[in-house]
């Protein structure tokens, strides 16, 4: 497999100082990187059993949620903020480093015992994709496990995420 990182631009200082952001524009801008990363992550969770959706938070993870989903023959359910999705949905609250978010889904999105993976760009805290969780679980879904292209592993999210298969294409050390 080509050494994905290399597509992954690193800009310091960025969105305050002392951050390293690690930009997967530049990854998804390549399509020989793109269609590696999502072949590499189809691979990565096939021996996980069956899934029946993919759930991605907006946005970056609907960039590698749907072509997941698409590859395993799975259907996709969007998370979206407040007033993004137009009929009647289910929600939870999280908290941030600044405050509190919610994501929501369509209330009739996931149907009791359904396998579900859940899929990002990235793994940080694991505050956002634990929230994805809890959200899943409580409206009756399977969480199969977690798909990510990047994780922070200095910012320990992976433990956030309880006992859950975790797979990440390429780890950085630090923000």
């Amino acid at each position: 497999m080509q050494n994905l990182s290399q597509y992954i631009r690193s800009i310091p200082d960025f969105p305050k100082p002392g951050i390293i952001f690690r930009d997967i524009t530049t990854l998804i801008e390549n399509g020989d990187g793109f269609h590696v990363a999502v072949q590499a992550m189809t691979t990565a969770v096939k021996d996980w059993g069956p899934v029946d959706k993919i759930a991605a938070p907006e946005a970056r993870g609907f960039v590698f949620g749907a072509p997941l989903a698409a590859s395993l023959g799975a259907g996709l359910i969007l998370m979206r903020k407040r007033g993004k999705l137009p009929c009647k949905t289910v929600s939870t609250t999280y908290e941030l480093e600044y405050g509190t978010d919610e994501l929501h889904i369509h209330a009739d999105s996931i149907k009791k015992g359904d396998r579900i993976l859940l899929v990002d760009d990235l793994l940080a805290t694991g505050g956002t994709m634990d929230a994805c969780r809890r959200l899943i679980e409580d409206n009756g879904g399977i969480v199969v496990g977690f798909a990510f292209v990047i994780e922070l592993t200095d910012l320990a999210g992976r433990q956030k995420l309880g006992p859950y298969p975790v797979s990440s294409l390429i780890t950085f050390e630090g923000e």
